[in-house]
């Protein structure tokens, strides 16, 4: 099944009967297209910690309507908030890294609690508007990034860019690919080189994927090839997602993305952080206060491979992120604008 609106693929949804969340299945992709539906708190958090639904945006989506999915079956009898919000720090610990996760779910219990005085079907009734009105202002705010991004590349550009920030990772155009998908529809080419994201192969599997489906000029490399293709002076840009943006600019991304930084910033080329507001947290100083997520080790020696890559008995380290120091950041994007050194003051003012 091939997507052939890539700006807008119906990734997350609610059910009609609003009883379940709908997700495209990713962790199938690009073989099969297939949808599961996420009726109760641990498919939901399944989903999210392995992947089905990924991409910082899109999780925060998938949180809001699954909080509204479990409110809706919270039995009225008893203390219906404290149950909620054992719900929400459930949901929040399957992935701790992606902020817009801690975000979505601590906005729906705003709402709650907003409402603590009313029926419990007007209750209902606003968790569900609250839950729409995340991802509506989603597919508005990767506009928003998608025009700004266009604004500092040109005809012609090769752009790098790693792991994926697509429209599966959000709900429309995408936030680091989002200029190029806009650029296409413009009529503006572009080349783009996506690594593969290893262990994971979000770039092989999603962005290259997004890409040929839209008519992008894509090509895709190992992860170890970056510096052979900025040496040969095929990238004028590289534009990345984030999970987390701290207070000084410092960002968590997946694995991977600090080495491009630093690739980047040894040959001279623009390095740029492309992501929603929500991503932006005051409240962590730096980078070495997000905390990051280890995954399991099979990834890196049993998946996608027909055998085992290595033998059992070695260790693996299998960190889900890494974190890019700001010194090395050109500009971090967002639906607000484009924020540049110093960033404490450009983050600040901009959230």
């Amino acid at each position: 099944m091939s997507i052939k609106k890539v700006t807008h693929i119906d990734n997350v949804k609610l059910r009609e009967d609003g009883q379940a969340v709908v997700i495209l299945d990713q962790s199938k992709l690009p073989g099969l297209a297939e949808y599961i539906e996420l009726e109760n708190r641990e498919q939901m958090y399944d989903a999210i910690a392995k992947l089905r639904v990924r991409g910082a945006p899109a999780i925060g989506i998938c949180a809001a309507y699954c909080m509204y999915v479990l409110a809706a079956r919270e039995d009225s009898c008893g203390d219906f908030m404290k149950k909620l919000r054992e719900e929400g720090e459930y949901l929040k610990s399957s992935r701790p890294t992606a902020v817009n996760l801690a975000w979505a779910v601590d906005r729906m219990i705003d709402k709650a609690e907003s409402m603590s005085d009313e029926a419990d079907e007007k209750v209902l009734d606003a968790l569900r508007n609250e839950a729409v009105a995340i991802h509506e202002e989603d597919m508005a705010m990767c506009r928003r990034i998608s025009e700004f991004g266009l604004s500092v590349i040109k005809e012609g550009d090769g752009i790098l860019t790693h792991c994926n920030a697509g429209p599966l990772a959000t709900s429309r155009y995408g936030t680091a690919l989002g200029p190029i998908l806009l650029a296409k529809e413009q009529g503006i080419s572009l080349r783009v080189f996506a690594d593969e994201t290893r262990p994971l192969l979000q770039g092989a599997r999603l962005t290259a994927y997004e890409l040929d489906a839209a008519g992008v000029d894509v090509t895709l490399i190992c992860d170890n090839m970056v510096s052979s293709v900025m040496q040969k002076g095929w990238i004028q840009a590289c534009f990345v997602g984030c999970d987390r943006v701290a207070a000084n600019g410092d960002t968590a991304n997946k694995i991977g993305t600090s080495g491009v930084a630093i690739l980047a910033k040894h040959y001279g080329i623009p390095f740029y952080v492309l992501g929603p507001t929500s991503t932006i947290d005051l409240d962590c100083r730096t980078g070495a206060d997000i905390p990051i997520e280890l995954r399991d080790p099979e990834e890196i020696k049993k998946m996608f491979f027909c055998e085992p890559s290595s033998p059992e008995s070695v260790k693996c380290y299998n960190p889900a992120f890494d974190v890019t120091d700001h010194r090395l950041i050109t500009g971090i994007i967002t639906e607000k604008g484009i924020a540049y050194p110093p960033f404490e003051e450009s983050l600040k003012n901009m959230k």
